[in-house]
């Protein structure tokens, strides 16, 4: 596993993504003190069950004793593969990494390559358990805050990578009639899931590489070590039956085979009242058609005292875990700052609504100037599926100076956030992982301002461009697709890109790109939006030098305004203006981000294609 982003520069140019100089470790240390006991309890009975289920599933394939750790570079395959092993592991990134730990199992020597899909799931949920278990262990190290800020990311990270993988693992196993695996109801859910486990992974690995060198985090690489690279070989594994390959790797599998023609469209909501999506229930969809009048919420939040509650995370904490049903929180109109405020992954379908953009308020100052990692830094953050946010200013105040510092942070699948306004500088808005959608939301920025690696659509929204420090130049996108399989990307589709009211009198002087290749695999298109003067003729940015501009996908599509023409865009092999219907749909809500149709039941109108 490699550690950090040392190298690629910034449009400040820092000599890493944070656009920020290196940090040095605080004087000052946390208390030598271990979270509660009862936490510790949770992941003990979080891991074993894990094992336990992984075990019932595997029928009787059990991880050996003695596990062994491979360099991709230069390693040797140990033992002789068969050849079902042999053709099920040319098909991934690390493919000797790939044979020497499916030549672990019992078993796997006769198993079918079918059967080896099934196994490789089970082996990598088997590693992921085992660092969790071994992370949590060291707990009760003296580390400083930054150190510390790193630790719990991955220590949360690792708890998401497992839940994934245990999912992913449901969906393919074995029949119980005959033993073949039983075919999987939504292919591109899985896909979505192992996505998001090797986005975890990587994000862990990027907060211990900023942390100085210590005794936590060589500990922590020992236990990460081929993590990322086996989620990634499973992740081949399990999308290669359904591969197209080239640009288009990684589309979830189900729509690659079926493209969204204007008959298709119909059944997204054309002749649905309202044009309201069908992702959740009924109700649901009238949540968010209704006046906040008519809501009948579970908690009022009013700093006041006029409500049920007064701050949001006793709200938060009151909404029940692993639930099915909508659990609405209201949010007076008042500014809130809050610590750590965050709808964590077993805190599903939940709603947070409130009184209006500039009404109702969530803020904070958290930057990683001040210690912490990236991940660390949001004003607010959803993990917990199902996550809806509407009417609502979502705002982090540290200001340019600060570097990093994230508004609003979102790793929920099937999230929603819509009428919402994301302010911040650098980093506003973190799309991290799984399936998201927004719309009609403003969000404001300077440095790689919408960043991360979900699955995701911006509709009709507007982005604003503010003014940047002094010799930085603006990027709006910093997308970090890291394997070619993974179903990730960001959409901006009818929207309006438009320089903020501090950039306006100097975007002259000031460079505004579309964004730039956080990783290998960048991916970003813009489609029927307008472009005002301020995007710089070129379009995008490198990152450094001629780093991923051969394997990226950047596209744009029939976008209009003076800051439209691609007659002076860049050149880079990535980078095309699209011109077919067909390519361009497959980054449309009804396409990129369909799933089991999820978004229509949220009762957010959208568009399925690429019009109505």
């Amino acid at each position: 596993m490699e550690f950090g982003r040392i190298g690629p520069s910034d449009p400040g140019g820092s000599s890493r993504r944070s656009d920020a100089p290196i940090i040095s470790k605080p004087t000052s240390s946390l208390p030598n003190s271990s979270p509660p006991n009862k936490r510790k309890l949770i992941f003990l009975a979080v891991v074993a069950t894990v094992l336990i289920v992984g075990s019932a599933i595997s029928a009787g394939i059990v991880i050996s004793g003695r596990a062994r750790r491979s360099d991709q570079n230069g390693v040797a395959i140990r033992g002789k593969p068969t050849e079902a092993i042999s053709r099920t592991c040319s098909k991934t990134q690390y493919p000797n990494l790939c044979v020497n730990s499916l030549l672990e199992f019992p078993g796997s020597t006769t198993a079918t390559e079918q059967e080896l899909v099934h196994i490789s799931f089970n082996m990598t949920l088997q590693h992921l358990s085992k660092a969790l278990y071994s992370s949590n262990g060291i707990s009760y190290v003296q580390m400083d805050q930054l150190e510390r800020s790193a630790y719990e990311d991955c220590l949360e990270l690792l708890e998401d990578s497992v839940d994934a993988l245990a999912r992913s693992l449901t969906s393919v196993a074995p029949s119980s009639e005959d033993g073949s695996i039983r075919a999987v109801e939504s292919p591109d859910d899985v896909m979505t899931w192992l996505s998001t486990a090797l986005t975890s992974q990587d994000t862990c690995a990027e907060g211990l590489a900023e942390a100085a060198r210590g005794s936590v985090r060589d500990q922590m690489a020992n236990n990460l070590k081929d993590l990322s690279e086996l989620v990634s070989n499973t992740l081949a594994i399990f999308s290669s039956s359904g591969s197209d390959g080239g640009d288009f790797s990684g589309v979830p599998i189900q729509n690659r085979r079926r493209l969204m023609g204007e008959n298709n469209a119909d059944e997204w909501g054309k002749n649905n009242p309202g044009n309201l999506p069908k992702w959740l229930s009924r109700r649901d969809r009238r949540l968010l058609s209704l006046p906040v009048s008519e809501i009948q919420a579970d908690i009022v939040v009013s700093k006041e005292g006029n409500g049920t509650m007064k701050t949001i995370a006793e709200a938060i904490k009151k909404a029940p875990e692993h639930s099915s049903r909508r659990f609405i929180i209201y949010l007076r109109a008042g500014r809130y700052e809050e610590k750590d405020l965050k709808v964590g992954r077993k805190k599903t379908n939940v709603m947070l609504i409130g009184d209006g953009m500039g009404k109702s308020i969530i803020r904070g100052k958290k930057n990683v100037m001040d210690g912490l990692t990236t991940f660390h830094t949001a004003s607010f953050a959803a993990s917990g599926a199902g996550f809806i946010a509407r009417d609502i200013t979502f705002e982090n105040y540290a200001g340019p100076n600060k570097h990093q510092a994230v508004a609003l942070r979102v790793g929920a699948d099937h999230a929603v956030v819509h009428r919402c306004e994301i302010l911040g500088y650098q980093d506003t808005c973190y799309v991290h992982s799984n399936r998201q959608f927004f719309r009609e939301c403003r969000i404001s920025g300077t440095v790689d301002f919408i960043f991360g690696n979900a699955a995701v659509v911006f509709q009709n929204c507007t982005l604003y461009a503010r003014k940047p420090m002094d010799q930085q130049k603006n990027t709006i996108t910093a997308q970090n697709r890291k394997d070619p399989n993974q179903n990730t990307g960001i959409s901006i589709h009818n929207c309006q890109i438009l320089p903020a009211q501090d950039l306006e009198p100097e975007k002259g002087s000031i460079s505004t790109y579309l964004g730039r290749p956080w990783k290998l695999y960048s991916r970003t298109v813009y489609m029927l939006s307008f472009m005002d003067d301020h995007i710089h003729p070129r379009g995008w940015l490198e990152w450094d030098a001629s780093f991923a501009l051969d394997t990226l996908y950047y596209g744009e599509y029939m976008n209009d305004g003076p800051g439209a023409a691609v007659g002076e865009r860049v050149r880079w092999p990535g980078y095309r203006v699209i011109t077919s219907q067909v390519e361009a749909r497959r980054f449309t809500v009804a396409e990129f981000i369909s799933g089991s149709s999820w978004l229509p039941s949220t009762g957010v109108a959208f568009l399925a294609g690429l019009s109505t």
